[in-house]
């Protein structure tokens, strides 16, 4: 039975505009949404604290193996990913699509939990990676890393593509899909909320996990880090299991004809291939804006993590203890960019220009970048302050959480929003292709594009620390191009959404048409 819903006579109360602009008769659309978006935002919490344990702790490797993973297996990966996400997304619906890439990914963890990690030692190549160190200069080190572990280059290539593939892509997409620009400023600051409460309860489940308990009963593992990968993958699964679970209620019981219209193929003249979504990329002056936005944003803050991450592999060489400091660093993110959420994201959206709102993430990644090279050089050179009872790597550790902390919150709430946001006045063809191609491999590039900065200085300078001063300087200059192209984009953003027919009032929206469920 379908519901009409009348269009509301008043706008909502001071307090309830400012933490809840959701009206009632939305409820059924916007909870399936905001649950499927926090397990799929848990999920990606915890994937990105245990991939860079397992890859940076694991034997003979570092801080230096991620340029070379996400040059030489997460690019490539992502290419074929977006490949095989056009063909599917031609043959097949935005659901069944979703089934599909979500069976994918949990199959893989499932083989690497239960086969691959279980016989690492005789899957590892150390034999003939110690023969190539010996031969090639020490440069190469994380290079032959992600050849000796092969299975965890295999994995981290996983959990990278997790964000790309079923966060951005599917999620955002269907997002996009069904709902208005109206709706989008009212909903995508709760969403964005949501899935930050999602990141503070993946870093406790880091935290508690990565103990030093062993259960000897448990038929797997010989160490405590062992079951924490088990327990941890496991988790991971069942909760990829509950999102499809969800996804298909929503979608058999509350989406309308109209909304599910939108989500079945796209005609032929709509048909997507990877060489047509980047020559349709560069035909568009709005759609290149918003890949040189996310691209830069990448860029930037993949030169900081590397340079971050290697100071805390120094401080943290064990598993265990490196992985409850990241869990400890995800939940303050977590609750930083919740709080900004619930106090800031949807009303700034609401009430600034879109140009304003994008500038925040772009200044809070420059102000704490600068801040932690500043420091990195000044202690290179001798000149930093001293602080009673703690070590200028302690300091540096500490200042490059705060600013992965606070660029990562950004990220999560303004920045993400105002980027889906800028995606919904256009048509439906330039968002399934422009989405797919800056989305799918756009991101990828850029945080290639940070890794072939560290890859080429490595190769010159064979450590992280001593290239860290070209490094600060190359960030600088993804900052300036970043700035550029969201002034350009924030006015021809303003053009197109005064021209939609689709714009509505953000608090009063229109007549949708829902699903109640069968009769």
């Amino acid at each position: 039975m379908k519901a009409n819903h009348p269009t509301p006579s008043k706008k909502f109360g001071k307090w309830r505009s400012f933490f809840w602009p959701i009206h009632s008769f939305e409820l059924q659309k916007f909870l399936p949404m905001l649950g499927i978006f926090f397990l799929i935002a848990f999920n990606y919490n915890a994937l990105r604290s245990y991939k860079d344990t397992i890859v940076i702790t694991a034997s003979h490797s570092g801080a230096e193996a991620i340029p070379f993973i996400k040059v030489w297996a997460v690019l490539p990966s992502a290419i074929l990913l977006t490949l095989l996400f056009t063909r599917l997304a031609n043959r097949y619906s935005r659901e069944k699509v979703f089934y599909i890439m979500m069976s994918l990914f949990l199959s893989l963890f499932f083989l690497f939990t239960f086969v691959l990690y279980p016989l690492r030692d005789t899957l590892h190549p150390h034999d003939l990676a110690d023969k190539l160190q010996a031969l090639l200069p020490a440069g190469f080190k994380g290079f032959i890393a992600i050849f000796r572990n092969w299975t965890f280059t295999l994995f981290y290539v996983m959990c990278e593509l997790w964000s790309t593939a079923i966060m951005t892509v599917l999620f955002w997409g269907f997002a996009n899909e069904v709902t208005t620009v109206g709706e989008a400023k009212r909903y995508y600051g709760l969403l964005a909320t949501g899935g930050n409460i999602a990141g503070i309860f993946a870093g406790e489940a880091a935290i508690y996990y990565s103990n030093d308990r062993f259960f000897s009963w448990i038929p797997y593992g010989k160490t405590p880090w062992d079951q924490s990968i088990l327990f941890f993958t496991c988790t991971v699964i069942g909760s990829g299991l509950l999102t499809i679970a969800l996804f298909r209620w929503l979608n058999k019981n509350v989406l309308g004809p109209t909304e599910k219209a939108s989500l079945q193929p796209k005609p032929v003249k709509i048909k997507m291939s990877m060489r047509e979504n980047f020559a349709y990329l560069a035909r568009s002056k709005y759609l290149i804006c918003i890949a040189v936005i996310v691209l830069t944003y990448n860029v930037a803050i993949n030169l900081v993590e590397v340079v971050w991450k290697n100071q805390m592999k120094d401080l943290y060489p064990n598993p265990g203890d490196y992985n409850t400091y990241m869990g400890q660093v995800m939940i303050v993110m977590a609750i930083i960019a919740s709080v900004a959420g619930l106090f800031t994201t949807s009303n700034l959206i609401r009430r600034y220009s879109w140009t304003a709102c994008a500038m925040i993430p772009l200044c809070i990644v420059a102000i704490t970048g600068v801040g932690f090279f500043s420091f990195i050089l000044c202690q290179q050179w001798g000149i930093a302050p001293a602080l009673a009872g703690t070590t200028p790597l302690f300091l540096i550790v500490t200042l490059g959480s705060i600013q992965n902390c606070l660029s990562r919150a950004a990220k999560y709430t303004l920045f993400d929003a105002t980027k889906e946001i800028a995606f919904i006045p256009l048509s439906n063809e330039s968002k399934l292709k422009g989405k797919a191609a800056i989305d799918g491999v756009g991101s990828r590039l850029g945080k290639s594009g940070g890794s072939i900065i560290h890859q080429g200085l490595l190769l010159i300078f064979a450590t992280v620390a001593s290239s860290t001063p070209y490094v600060a300087a190359i960030f600088c200059i993804a900052i300036v191009a970043w700035s550029f192209a969201i002034l350009s984009l924030g006015k021809q953003f303003d053009r197109l959404a005064a021209d939609n027919a689709k714009l509505d009032i953000p608090d009063t929206p229109t007549k949708p048409t829902l699903s109640t469920g069968p009769a």
